[in-house]
């Protein structure tokens, strides 16, 4: 069947179509092209993420982004470099990047990114966290959680300063921890916190994604990528801020001999037909946990109309078609 919806919005792109954000050697050139690639996907409007890196080389990608001017980017998500030192945890981002949160160091990423960063994920964990939460909130930045070994009481602690989002719940942690209680259940349970989801299968399983869903419920769930510049592409090897990453035949993002993922060559438009494949939602419900919620989260508006084919035996979305969107 056809349909018609809200243009995507993707809070957590770090690349796209071969192109990767947090690489210094990015053009501006590339970046249109990324922004073209999502287009067919559906997407109307992202946040290009930019990981833990050298103030230097966060410099360097937020200008390229900010240099298109394009009203696709909605701003910057920074996720780091204010997380977990520890493997697993710390994923795929450089450790010695990994720094204690600041309200000075973050006001020097702001200042370079012309104060276009609109989330930042971090670990509650870190030394100076909690001050750096409640700064961010004062000035209208969205604080999400992420990347962390955080206690239970240290995720109280970020939520009372104002942090209102897990970022990728179930990933970006310890790979071995205590069945309960654990920060997984923390962040679940907490009624002040929205969860976004990587619904590849294989972040997290359908069953998991599915009992996420139930326990958090649609209104607090938002569907996102952490598409690298693997998304949109085929198996091979890609690159992430600097670091080889390889897609296996799955579609598995990895860093080559890594146990943990490295982002996903996911899309938007199949992370919306997965998700009613796992959940059993109907699609507008799904949809709008990739426009509308995500779009109201930031306190914006989902732009732009997407036509599509609908097949709700085999859960396909095709033929997909972006109209009335947001132009450079």
């Amino acid at each position: 069947m056809q349909v018609e919806f809200p243009g995507l919005f993707d809070l957590q792109v770090n690349g796209f179509a071969g192109v990767d954000f947090n690489d210094g050697k990015t053009t501006t050139f590339d970046v249109l092209l990324a922004i073209g690639r999502l287009r067919q996907t559906g997407v109307t409007r992202f946040l290009p993420t930019l990981i833990t890196s050298s103030l230097e080389q966060f410099a360097t990608c937020a200008r390229t982004l900010l240099k298109v001017r394009h009203e696709a980017i909605a701003g910057l998500h920074m996720e780091g470099p204010y997380i977990s030192p520890e493997d697993g945890a710390r994923g795929t981002h450089a450790r010695q990047y990994v720094g204690a949160a600041s309200v000075d160091d973050f006001l020097r990423r702001q200042e370079l990114a012309e104060g276009q960063i609109r989330i930042v994920t971090l670990a509650p964990e870190v030394p100076g966290a909690i001050p750096l939460i409640e700064y961010l909130v004062e000035t209208k930045v969205r604080v999400a959680i992420g990347h962390t070994a955080a206690t239970a009481s240290k995720i109280r602690d970020a939520v009372m300063a104002g942090a209102t989002l897990s970022t990728h719940l179930g990933n970006g942690c310890d790979l071995i921890m205590p069945r309960h209680p654990n920060l997984i259940w923390d962040q679940l349970a907490n009624d002040g916190l929205h969860a976004s989801l990587i619904a590849d299968g294989h972040h997290l399983p359908a069953a998991t994604v599915k009992a996420m869903v139930r326990a958090k419920q649609p209104e607090r769930i938002i569907l996102v990528t952490d598409a690298t510049a693997a998304a949109g592409c085929g198996p091979g090897v890609y690159s992430l801020a600097g670091e080889t990453v390889v897609v296996d035949e799955s579609g598995r993002v990895a860093a080559p001999g890594k146990p943990w993922l490295a982002g996903s060559a996911l899309t938007m438009d199949r992370a919306v037909a997965q998700m009613v494949a796992f959940t059993g939602l109907p699609l507008a419900t799904v949809w709008d946990m990739a426009s509308v919620r995500p779009a109201e989260y930031l306190g914006l508006k989902a732009a732009g109309r997407v036509t599509a084919k609908w097949d709700d035996r085999t859960h396909q979305l095709s033929g997909i078609k972006v109209v009335d969107a947001p132009s450079s």
